[in-house]
Order: structure tokens, then C-alpha cells, then sequence
């Protein structure tokens, strides 16, 4: 978790030149993979004995999934991230896909209960963290409005699992779909089918990038999607904790609108 360090506030998306965790394109690396789409009916309710490869039509939608989650935009997400030592970290928030920002609370827990909280915004680039507003309602985006510029304490992105999973979220939505062929032959699998929420979701190992995975590996990535295409939960496991972090998507937040004021230059 950031220190609470004076500051710039947070960055605008990095260009060519600056370094960035996770590429857009789901083949380029396995953390940018994606989930179902909506080109092919559901299948039906059938179970399947073990895992296996992503069919044509799975890879189909697989394709697809990062634009309808485009289109859903704003989008409600939480992220969970344990980060050692029996600390856990969650954020609760909204994401534009179309401006690629989010804002949302975050909550720090021990084993002897909660350890720190306040306001996180993020983009492609970084993160900053603010205290909560004293005296300020509502969802965090209405609160991050009301913090001053100078009162984000910002930086980019580590390796720290909070960091990874906030960029993760940030990159999932695209404006337009993967090659499916692609997605298919980097090693996206099937791996059985789970009731969330009362909805059926099939479940899926992302593709593997080149390097990301050593052959006959599963990508570090795992999505849950339902019968029309919509991405559920996704999880990434990081090197050297037992616990994943997990993404979960609560669909299209028609009234939040992602604030303007930590971004603001000059």
C-alpha cells in the first residue's frame, strides 16, 4: 500500500517511452486476457469432465469480451488483493473504459482488524491515494471531486498486488476486439462451469504470452463469464502468495460519472 508521501498527483496515461505493467493486446501478454463475448449461443447445461482448449466459438467470444466491457462503461468493480504478512487490501469503486480512469475507496485490514483507508483513483499510468473528505457523502468519485489536486499523494505502478490488480482492471476493456485465432492458439483452456449470482458462468484460463507461462502451464489469469458475455470475476495469481487477487464486475454504474480533479494540471 502507498505511503501517505507528499506527491504529484496522478499521471496521464504513459506513451511509447514510459514503462508499462500490461500491454493492451490479450496476446501479447496473459494478463491482458479477456472473457467471453456474445457471438455463439450459451451451450447448454451439460458438465464437462476436465479441462481442455477454448473451441472456435469460445475463442470467438473470448475476442470479443474486452469490447463489451468497453461498452459497459461505467462500470462498478471490487478488487480483493492479499499483500503478506496476513494484510489484505480492497477497493470499491467504477471504471471508464472510455477514458481509461477509475476512482473508488480502499479499506487496509490485519489480523487485528482494519489498518487503513481512504480514496484511490487510477488510470493507465498510476495511482494516487487521499483521505476521505471530512463531511462529504456519497460514492467515492462524488468524494475524489472534493479533494484538492495538491491533496493526492500519487505514484506509479510496482509490483505490489494492490498495484497490478488496479492496472489489470484498467486494461481489461478495449476499444475494439482481439484476433480470436490468436487466443486460441496461445493456450486459452476451459476449465468447467460455476453458479454466481444465480447465473451459470463458464470458466477460463487466459491465453499464455510468450514467457509468461512455461509451456503446459496455465496463464496466471482466470475469468468467469455467463451465457451472454458478460465478465463476472476475474483472478490473477502473483508469485509467492497462496491467495489470488480477484476482480469482480457489478455491471454498468449509469450514475457515476469519474471526476475531473485529480487529474487536473496546471
Amino acid at each position: 500500500m502507498a505511503r501517505k508521501t507528499k506527491a504529484e498527483p496522478p499521471k496521464a496515461p504513459p506513451g511509447p517511452g514510459r514503462r508499462t505493467f500490461w500491454p493492451r493486446s490479450l496476446t501479447a501478454l496473459a494478463v491482458c486476457a479477456a472473457v467471453v463475448g456474445g457471438l455463439v449461443a450459451y451451450r447448454g447445461a451439460s458438465e464437462e469432465p476436465q479441462e481442455r482448449p477454448v473451441t472456435v466459438d469460445e475463442a470467438s467470444r473470448l475476442a470479443l469480451s474486452r469490447l463489451n466491457l468497453f461498452q459497459a462503461s461505467p462500470v462498478a468493480v471490487a478488487l480483493t488483493a492479499a499483500e503478506g504478512g496476513g494484510v489484505g487490501v480492497r477497493v470499491e469503486g467504477v471504471v471508464d473504459y472510455r477514458t481509461r480512469r477509475g476512482a473508488g475507496r480502499y479499506q487496509v485490514t490485519g489480523a487485528n482488524g482494519a489498518l487503513d483507508h481512504g480514496l484511490v483513483v487510477w488510470d493507465a499510468g498510476g495511482l494516487g491515494l487521499a483521505p476521505e473528505p471530512a463531511g462529504v457523502d456519497g460514492p467515492a468519485w462524488q468524494q475524489a471531486e472534493r479533494v484538492p489536486r495538491q491533496g493526492w499523494s500519487s505514484r506509479t505502478y510496482t509490483a505490489d498486488p494492490l498495484d497490478a490488480g488496479l492496472q489489470l482492471i484498467v486494461e481489461l476493456g478495449a476499444d475494439r476486439p482481439d484476433n480470436p485465432l490468436l487466443l486460441a492458439q496461445s493456450g486459452a483452456r476451459w476449465l468447467g462451469r460455476e453458479r454466481l449470482d444465480g447465473r451459470d458462468h463458464d470458466r477460463f484460463a487466459g491465453p499464455r504470452a510468450q514467457g509468461a507461462a512455461p509451456d503446459g502451464e496455465r496463464s496466471p489469469l482466470t475469468y468467469w463469464v455467463d451465457g451472454d458475455g458478460t465478465l463476472r470475476r476475474a483472478t490473477m495469481r502473483m508469485p509467492g502468495l497462496g491467495t489470488p487477487s480477484t476482480v469482480e464486475f457489478g455491471g454498468r454504474d449509469d450514475t457515476a460519472k469519474l471526476p475531473e480533479a485529480p487529474w487536473l494540471t496546471g
